[in-house]
């Protein structure tokens, strides 16, 4: 049901989007677009263009517009969301709503344009950006708008990012265009590898969510997939272990540790004692990998936890910080366009 003339909040992401209006999740769609090739028409969006990756013919294109974070072709992320927009505040060109959309940390001035031009034609009336650790802060409903530290630790698809936040801006971050999708790759190249065999980022995918894990597990689970033999091209069945899936997983998983132990390195000495006591908030997609929290803790020697909103906090502090209460606190740490 379309919400007519309201503030939305959006998380713009590679694998997924989702839209929050006031505090209530009102949209989550793949960030996917299947095309005509020929008729450069596209054919369906989200959930469906997803059903169709790696099962359509070359007459049909499914593209992931957004990659590692940012926008890789305009026009489809501009029609994406313009399908978003439209089927949460309606089509009326008199009701169009105020959007807060969010950005990785360390995009360029370019890459930040690009989001806010896209997210203006498709429909909105007016448009702002936020980075995705402050959006994330917010949605946690951390006390940033204090002088003491507090650390977030945002695990995507396309990105990992780790900022200090206090007094509603970043003190120290940084941000790697590595995440969840490199893990899939990582999973896709071992079984290659190890047992000659090929599969593809869906099955991948599967294969991290049942199995996988950042640290070693007392009871081995496995799980048979089907391949194909990279030499004959035949198919073959394949039983794979959870220990196969850490093992693929050890050497991208570092990244993402370094990337935490980056932040901390410049963080100043008296907000470092406060995230010794706070801990480390770790949201995104990444946060469902299995002991991903107990990992961080023993690598950075400090207490990281998973926040219960770990995949909407984003798109919910996205819409917070729109709030007339908050956007007067936060709007000199907006990314400017």
């Amino acid at each position: 049901m379309a919400v007519f003339s309201r503030d939305l909040g959006v998380d713009l992401g590679t694998m997924f989007t989702r839209i929050v209006v006031g505090n209530k999740l009102a949209l989550q769609e793949p960030t996917v677009v299947a095309i005509a090739v020929d008729e450069q028409k596209i054919v369906s969006v989200g959930e469906e263009a997803q059903e169709m990756l790696g099962k359509v013919p070359e007459s049909i294109e499914v593209a992931r517009p957004m990659q590692n974070g940012v926008i890789a072709d305009y026009e489809i992320t501009e029609k994406f969301l313009e399908y978003v927009i439209r089927k949460v505040s309606g089509s009326s060109r008199f009701f169009r709503p105020k959007v807060m959309i969010t950005v990785p940390y360390g995009v360029t001035s370019v890459e930040s344009r690009a989001v806010h031009e896209a997210i203006l034609q498709a429909g909105s009336r007016e448009a702002y950006l936020i980075q995705q650790p402050l959006a994330a802060a917010l949605g946690m409903d951390l006390p940033i708008g204090t002088p003491s530290g507090n650390m977030v630790l945002c695990l995507g698809a396309g990105t990992t990012q780790a900022a200090v936040l206090a007094m509603y801006g970043i003190v120290a971050a940084d941000s790697i265009r590595f995440g969840g999708i490199q893990l899939d790759e990582a999973i896709i190249t071992h079984i290659r590898k190890k047992y000659g065999l090929i599969i593809g980022s869906t099955t991948a995918e599967q294969v991290k969510f049942k199995l996988g894990t950042a640290i070693r597990q007392e009871e081995e689970r496995s799980i048979e997939i089907q391949a194909q033999d990279q030499v004959s091209g035949l198919p073959r069945s394949l039983n794979i272990t959870n220990d196969d899936v850490l093992e693929a997983l050890k050497e991208p998983l570092k990244r993402l540790v370094e990337t935490a132990r980056k932040v901390l390195e410049k963080t100043p000495p008296e907000l470092v004692s406060d995230i010794i006591d706070r801990g480390v908030a770790v949201c995104g997609g990444g946060a469902a990998l299995p002991g991903i929290d107990r990992l961080m803790t023993k690598e950075l020697g400090v207490p990281a936890y998973l926040v219960d909103n770990s995949l909407t906090c984003i798109a919910e502090g996205a819409a917070t910080a729109l709030d007339p209460n908050v956007y007067p606190k936060i709007k000199r740490n907006l990314p400017l366009v």
